[in-house]
């Protein structure tokens, strides 16, 4: 006789919502399930914050529990994040400064930018205790979950958020390979998480950390003073020919570090948290036709559909402003587009376009 082999039973959380999926939708059921906790949700991410620590005079840190719905990260990588600012809710990209929950909690560290809606609330608003809606985790520029050879991470700016995570990451892992990191900011007191990193430095002989100054003369040992160029990497890396770069800040230091590196080095990777100047002025309008809602705009040549569609007082999706995130992306049946960033042109009848780095050329028809 063959044995009874038993189906596991699934668990009360899953059950329930067997049961309750005919009867009530996920938004009846977050409102309701929300009065009770502010983190229960259908199926969406959300996170709790649960600590605050001021990193600078304009950066704060927030760890973050999330909610079952949300499905981790790896170093590097960043999240839209989602809050409700006076009856709007408004949505940035943020890379995750912890991406390994520590007690089930990640972090992200924000500078308040001087009009940045999510910024100022974030850094000067947000409490212990209020939830945020989180995206799940996307970027490919992530450390390998087992790291060799040498690794140079070089940053600036708020470009230090997803190399700290890295950081972070190799230092659980007892340093296992060798690392140095050089970090660009124009005063000594814009420098986040300045003691954490010294104090690794100190305890790792595989972790060297320099900190670079662009308006300050350095008066540490790990203190230099400069912009990033040729004789400045060398005088700070060695071996540099035999380094896997990862590099991260606004998009001119972005450029310039490629232009260094990238034929010099095992391998050079590289995200900008600010886009390259417009290398195109067009003028000129032309007509936008949105397929799902049939209306017809006409809008700018030379300014991003985002900001178009904006100023004609809509909302589409949007993250991260950049090119990064994917959120704003769109579908596009007719038409040409220029990137930016690039100058690119783009003239596929049917393709998809991220309206938050391309502008019209020509008459278009989007799916929204």
């Amino acid at each position: 006789m063959n044995a009874l082999v038993r189906t596991p039973a699934a668990p009360p959380r899953n059950r329930l919502k067997r049961v309750l999926q005919p009867l009530v939708s996920p938004q009846v059921f977050d409102f309701w399930a929300s009065q009770v906790n502010p983190a229960w949700s259908w199926e969406r991410p959300l996170g709790r914050i649960v600590r605050r620590h001021a990193e600078t005079a304009d950066s704060v840190t927030l760890w973050i529990r999330p909610n079952r719905h949300w499905n981790g990260a790896r170093p590097g990588q960043h999240l839209n994040i989602s809050a409700q600012i006076d009856g709007v809710r408004v949505t940035r990209s943020y890379s995750l400064t912890s991406a390994y929950p520590v007690q089930g909690c990640v972090s992200i560290t924000i500078k308040g930018i001087e009009g940045g809606r999510l910024s100022q609330y974030l850094h000067k608003r947000a409490r212990v205790g209020d939830v945020l809606d989180l995206g799940q985790a996307f970027g490919d520029m992530i450390l390998p979950a087992t790291p060799v050879g040498s690794w140079l991470f070089l940053a600036a700016g708020s470009g230090i958020t997803p190399l700290m995570a890295m950081v972070r990451a190799m230092e659980q892992q007892g340093m296992p390979v060798p690392l140095t990191l050089v970090y660009w900011a124009r005063t000594r007191g814009e420098f986040c998480f300045a003691d954490e990193l010294r104090a690794l430095a100190a305890r790792h002989a595989n972790f060297n950390v320099r900190f670079a100054l662009t308006r300050e003369d350095g008066i540490a040992d790990d203190e230099t003073t400069g912009r990033i160029s040729e004789l400045h990497l060398d005088e700070l890396v060695d071996n540099l020919e035999s380094r896997q770069v990862f590099a991260c800040g606004p998009g001119g230091f972005v450029d310039s570090a490629r232009s260094l590196l990238e034929s010099r080095t095992q391998s050079f990777q590289a995200e900008a948290f600010t886009p390259l100047p417009q290398v195109v002025q067009e003028g000129g309008e032309v007509q936008v036709t949105l397929a799902a809602s049939g209306r017809t705009l006409t809008l700018p040549r030379g300014t991003s559909l985002l900001k178009a569609l904006e100023a004609e007082g809509l909302r589409p999706p949007s993250g991260c402003r950049m090119g990064i995130c994917n959120t704003c992306a769109c579908g596009k049946s007719a038409g040409a587009t220029r990137n930016l960033n690039t100058g690119e042109l783009a003239g596929e009848p049917v393709s998809a376009l991220k309206l938050c780095i391309n502008s019209a050329v020509t008459d278009l028809v989007l799916d929204l």
